[in-house]
C-alpha cells in the first residue's frame, strides 16, 4: 500500500478526531451523530478551510482494493476522515482494538443526520452524480423529506471535458456548504482530487457511492438484522448477481485477511472534545 499523503491544512483540522488502523486503514472512531456534528462545525467561517474537506468511506472492499490498486489506495489516504462504513470493521475493531468503532457510519444514515441539522441550521447541498433520472429522483425525494433543506443545485455525474470543469465552476459559484459526490468508487475519489483546486468555495466534500439510488427509491436496503450481522453485502449480491457475485468473492477474503493481520489496538489520535 502506498502512504497516506497528508496536506497539512487538513491534518490541522482534523486533528481532535481519534483513529484507529483498521485493514491499514485509519478509521476515524466516531458514531454517525458526532460525525455529523463534525460536518456541521466545519462549514462555519472560523472552521473553513481554504479548499473542501474531503471525507470518504471505507468498507471491506474498499480495503481490499486500496490494497492491491496503488492509485485507489493513494486516493482514499487524502482523505481528511475516513468513516467506517462497513458492519466487519466494526466487528473486528472490537476484537483488535482499546478504543472500537462504536458503530458503523453507514454514508446512507449519515445523509439524513447531516440534512436535519443542515436544516436547522440553514446550510446548503448540491448534489452531484448517478444518472439524470436516478439523481432527479433522489433530489425529489429529499426534498419531500427535508421541505427546508436548501439544496442550491444537482447535477447528473455523465459529464466529461468541458462539460464537467464548466459544471464544477458552476458549482463553485453556488458555494454550497456540502457536495455529496456520488460516483462510486474510486471515481468520485478521483474527481476530489482533480477538482479541488476549482471548489475552493466548497465547504464539505463528502464521497457517497450508491446513496442516491437509496435515496431515489430505486435500491432497497438490506433488513436491519442483515445490517447489524455485517451481511449487507449478501442483500446486495442477492439483488446484483451478475455485476457483484465475482466482486465480493475476491474482495471479501482479502478484506479479512487484512482486517486480523493489519489493524493496530491503539488509537492514533487524540479524543474530540464534546
Amino acid at each position: 500500500m502506498l502512504e497516506r499523503r497528508t496536506n497539512p491544512v487538513g491534518r490541522a483540522a482534523t486533528a481532535g478526531v481519534p483513529r484507529i488502523s483498521l485493514g491499514g486503514m485509519r478509521v476515524a472512531v466516531l458514531d454517525i451523530e458526532q460525525t455529523a456534528n463534525f460536518m456541521i462545525d466545519m462549514v462555519f467561517p472560523e472552521r473553513r478551510l481554504r479548499r473542501p474537506l474531503y471525507l470518504t468511506s471505507a468498507n471491506g472492499e474498499v480495503l481490499a482494493r486500496c490494497s492491491t490498486e496503488p492509485m485507489t489506495g493513494r486516493l482514499f489516504r487524502a482523505a481528511d476522515l475516513i468513516n467506517a462504513d462497513g458492519q466487519p470493521l466494526v466487528t473486528v475493531s472490537r476484537l483488535k482494538s482499546k478504543t472500537p468503532l462504536p458503530e458503523r457510519v453507514a454514508t446512507t444514515d449519515l445523509f439524513h443526520v447531516v440534512a436535519r441539522k443542515a436544516q436547522a441550521a440553514r446550510l446548503t447541498f448540491y448534489m452531484f452524480g448517478a444518472d439524470e433520472d436516478e439523481n432527479a429522483a433522489a433530489v425529489a425525494n429529499v426534498g419531500k423529506m427535508y421541505p427546508d433543506l436548501q439544496i442550491v443545485g444537482r447535477s447528473h455525474g455523465y459529464l466529461k471535458g468541458d462539460a464537467l470543469r464548466d459544471k464544477v465552476d458552476e458549482i463553485n459559484a453556488l458555494a454550497p456548504d456540502y457536495l455529496w459526490v456520488a460516483l462510486g468508487v474510486p471515481y468520485e475519489q478521483a474527481f476530489v482530487e482533480e477538482f479541488t483546486p476549482r471548489l475552493s468555495n466548497v465547504g464539505v466534500i463528502k464521497t457517497s457511492g450508491g446513496l442516491f439510488n437509496f435515496l431515489s427509491g430505486s435500491r432497497a436496503r438490506a433488513p436491519q438484522w442483515m445490517q447489524e450481522l455485517g451481511l449487507e453485502w449478501a442483500w446486495r449480491i442477492w439483488l446484483e448477481p451478475r455485476r457483484l457475485f465475482w466482486r465480493y468473492l475476491t474482495t471479501n477474503p482479502r478484506a479479512l485477511y487484512l482486517l486480523f493481520n493489519k489493524s493496530r489496538s491503539s488509537s492514533t489520535d487524540r479524543t474530540p472534545r464534546d
